[in-house]
């Protein structure tokens, strides 16, 4: 019998109700091949599926479960306000809390406005950008993700840097061609653009510590050229933290490269593993939202709740004392296991990380800066996936995700972890 018979059944069920049988592409299995697992419940750094299998959890959910999944702390927070009832479309001291211990730990944000989901914090900074530079050009780069607005979901055109072009159906030639693309890591390119577009950009928007062409961190003389271009044609500079937020350090990726923006995008750990978003900045640009300016954004459930305990509950945990010096030495010491055990069988691969992200590169001899590296190693990564997957280690289901250590991974996860690997990488060499 099938040992995922149960996941089957609902996959084929679901696929009846829901496009693709998920509710967000990556999800499928698509990348990797196969069929999706279901997972019926996770606890701290496990997740368990519908048909009983557990497995070492280096998804996190995408990031928000930094403390590890159903932490005591977060689910006491939830249940105590889940009492006072689960929304109201009014104003709460709690949105306020949060709010306030965002700015102590991201002070660049002066100002926040809380949304449903990191798409919508995107979305809305990118609006506020445009609304107060009364621009319409936008420059994004190649392999950051920014959600799926339709101003996001472009490529790359015929040259290395050119307006873009849509990548999605459904996404109007005019909209995408309000958005310059770049490649990452490309200084030259971001100064060439500027040099012929730069009074009609808006903004910069990037994600410091990529983690959507698998994770490639910025270079520090990259983020300095894209504050230098902005603060010479008065663009806003947006980091999309969505992901490196609380993740890489606890002030983000600024604090690490002591790059400051204008404008900054959060989302995942603020909410503890329930939906939220956060668009904050400087206050001048952040008073341009309605109801004190013109550029408007609402959401009935911004704010909600449950999802802004969740989030005081996990930034309290995030703050406790070494917690991100923990997590780093937890990931190097993963990255320093998996390395020895790919050299050891002649394997080719590269990695990447930061506090508790990190990136496999495979068949890859240089250091991966750039999307078009991301590539060559697609297949090997798919094979590796489900051999690890069969040995109960979880991964993300596409060589293109970063992934992520929580607080709750603990030596024998990360031994199990490296067990499993050594035995994949044996299998894989065999082939």
């Amino acid at each position: 019998m099938n040992c995922r018979e149960k996941s089957q059944r609902n996959f084929i069920e679901a696929q009846k109700y829901i496009p693709g049988g998920v509710n967000s592409p990556v999800r499928s299995f698509r990348g990797v091949g196969g069929e999706p697992i279901f997972i019926d419940s996770a606890k701290g750094a496990c997740l368990f599926s519908v048909d009983g299998e557990e497995y070492i959890d280096y998804v996190g959910s995408w990031g928000p479960m930094i403390a590890g999944h159903a932490h005591p702390k977060v689910i006491k927070a939830i249940e105590k306000t889940l009492q006072k009832g689960t929304s109201f479309g009014a104003p709460t001291s709690s949105e306020t809390e949060l709010a306030k211990e965002i700015r102590k730990l991201v002070p660049s944000m002066q100002k926040i406005r809380l949304v449903n989901s990191g798409t919508e914090a995107t979305m809305s900074a990118l609006r506020v950008a445009r609304g107060y530079t009364q621009r319409e050009l936008v420059l994004k780069f190649e392999g950051c993700y920014h959600g799926h607005a339709d101003s996001f979901l472009v490529q790359a055109g015929s040259g290395l840097m050119t307006l873009g072009k849509p990548n999605s159906a459904g996404v109007p030639e005019s909209v995408s061609q309000q958005t310059l693309v770049a490649e990452f890591n490309n200084q030259e390119q971001v100064r060439e653009l500027f040099a012929k577009y730069g009074e009609q950009i808006a903004a910069i928007i990037v994600e410091p510590v990529a983690g959507n062409m698998n994770c490639i961190p910025s270079t520090l003389e990259f983020l300095q050229t894209l504050r230098e271009v902005c603060d010479d044609y008065g663009s806003v500079l947006i980091f999309d933290e969505v992901m490196s937020g609380f993740r890489v350090a606890l002030g983000g990726a600024q604090e690490v490269y002591g790059i400051i923006p204008d404008m900054t995008t959060i989302g995942k750990v603020i909410g503890g593993g329930l939906p939220v978003g956060a668009l904050g900045g400087k206050e001048k640009i952040m008073d341009c939202l309605a109801p004190l300016g013109s550029v408007y954004q609402a959401g009935t459930l911004s704010g909600n709740p449950l999802a802004v305990s969740a989030g005081l509950a996990t930034l309290e945990i995030i703050q406790e004392e070494n917690f991100f010096r923990e997590l780093t030495l937890k990931t190097q010491r993963l990255l320093n296991g998996l390395h020895s055990v790919a050299s050891e069988h002649g394997v080719a691969m590269q990695s990447n990380h930061m506090g508790g992200m990190f990136g496999l590169f495979f068949d890859c001899n240089e250091k991966v800066t750039r999307f078009s590296q991301v590539h060559s190693g697609v297949e090997t990564y798919n094979k590796v996936f489900h051999l690890l997957l069969q040995k109960g280690v979880y991964f993300a289901p596409s060589a293109y995700e970063a992934g992520f250590i929580s607080s709750a991974h603990q030596s024998k996860h990360l031994n199990d972890t490296l067990r499993a690997f050594n035995d994949a990488i044996s299998q894989l060499v065999e082939e």
